[in-house]
């Protein structure tokens, strides 16, 4: 591919054009040290967070706004519909010192968020997307903390919203955009859909704007980011759910940018070892907290573990198992039992043929669009608009 000059945010020169996806319930501090491991200097963002939260101090939230002593960037990713609300909790975030670029969620598609006129609803209101923007940039700014955005092709093909929403943020001074090529009404079904991708980078182009537009959307092996980069002119890829199970294609992303070699798919034992290296890494994050789970109380490794189970369906994915064994694993409750049934893997089978391409996380799709009542009627920039604080329970926004 041609040579491109290297990607940035603040700072901070990325090792590839590389971005892990925000994601709801995955991307906490423990999934991206793992993800650091095998690919240090790139941008790995933190699962998002809402802004009301923050600013009220949400005890759940503030612990969901970890980062390693090493990790470099910290980069949190923050939803909202309320302008002033919004601004508020940047101004924490970058007053406090405790990230160094925010990353506004405009392309969230779960039903419980844009019912309530978030994240993918957003762009729906151009007046409203601007008004939030430039407060994050204007809270932003004083720190020098940059500040980017992630949206959807709009709410259905009838209803597009990613041009205006590339043009209003690149005017109101965004590091970047990056957009899911999908739209909320295709949720995570089909195949994203490129072209739009290469439509926006040129809108971005024409209109004068020199900041870089991300591809995300379908990139489930290192090739398919070349091949995004190449067919689309986008400046970058924002990596989803193709790394659900598998944290070193950020390895194989570097290698691929950098023109060597990409490993063949690992063998079972190399998956094994990434799977106990993960859940301790779950169980450390998690040591501090005692959770509630229908009236059960959990300790930090109880807990972890429940989180773990999900991770290991995806590590497992594509490799000949077995069904029983999958469901042991699904219902692993301790580390000590998860070491066991590893160790009953065979370390040398191989992956099925095309099982890196079997998609992970949510395949759901089509849905019907949910949006307040008189919602794409409205015609000013307020918005008294809540958003739940259920993270665990809102869809994985990344592609």
């Amino acid at each position: 591919m041609a040579e491109r000059i290297p990607m940035k945010i603040g700072d901070h020169t990325l090792a590839a054009p590389v971005v892990l996806a925000p994601m709801a319930g995955v991307t906490n501090a423990a999934f991206r040290s793992i993800c650091r491991q095998h690919a240090p200097g790139l941008v790995y963002v933190n699962e998002m967070v809402m802004a009301a939260a923050i600013v009220h101090r949400n005890d759940k939230t503030m612990r969901m706004m970890s980062f390693a002593p090493d990790e470099n960037p910290r980069s949190l990713q923050i939803y909202g519909s309320d302008p002033a609300q919004l601004g508020h909790a940047v101004s924490i975030v970058c007053e406090e010192g405790l990230v160094d670029h925010v990353d506004l969620n405009f392309g969230c598609p779960a039903a419980k968020v844009t019912r309530k006129g978030g994240g993918a609803a957003v762009p729906a209101r151009p007046a409203l997307l601007r008004t939030i923007f430039r407060a994050a940039v204007k809270a932003a700014e004083p720190f020098g903390i940059p500040v980017t955005a992630k949206f959807r092709m709009g709410l259905d093909d009838a209803f597009r919203t990613d041009r205006d929403a590339a043009l209003i943020c690149a005017d109101e001074g965004a590091a970047w955009v990056a957009m899911h090529a999908r739209t909320v009404e295709q949720h995570y079904s089909g195949d994203a859909r490129w072209g739009a991708i290469t439509q926006l980078k040129q809108l971005v182009v024409d209109a004068g704007h020199n900041i870089p537009v991300l591809g995300n959307g379908d990139i489930w092996e290192a090739q398919d980011a070349l091949n995004m980069m190449n067919q689309t002119g986008c400046d970058g890829v924002v990596i989803g759910r193709g790394c659900l199970g598998r944290p070193w294609l950020f390895s194989d992303l570097v290698d691929a940018f950098a023109g060597r070699e990409v490993p063949a798919p690992r063998a079972l034992g190399e998956v094994a070892d990434g799977m106990l290296s993960h859940a301790r890494a779950l169980v450390d994050h998690y040591s501090a907290d005692v959770v509630m789970k229908k009236g059960k109380r959990l300790d930090g490794e109880n807990f972890a573990m429940r989180d773990f189970r999900k991770h290991a369906s995806w590590y497992l994915t594509g490799y000949p198992v077995g069904p029983e064994v999958r469901r042991r694993f699904s219902m692993v409750a301790t580390v000590a039992e998860l070491e066991q049934l590893l160790a009953e893997l065979d370390r040398s089978a191989q992956i099925v043929e095309g099982g890196a391409r079997i998609r992970r996380g949510h395949t759901n799709g089509p849905i019907k669009v949910a949006l307040p009542e008189g919602f794409l009627t409205a015609d000013d920039a307020d918005s008294d608009m809540t958003i739940p604080d259920d993270a665990r329970e809102m869809a994985i926004s990344g592609g």
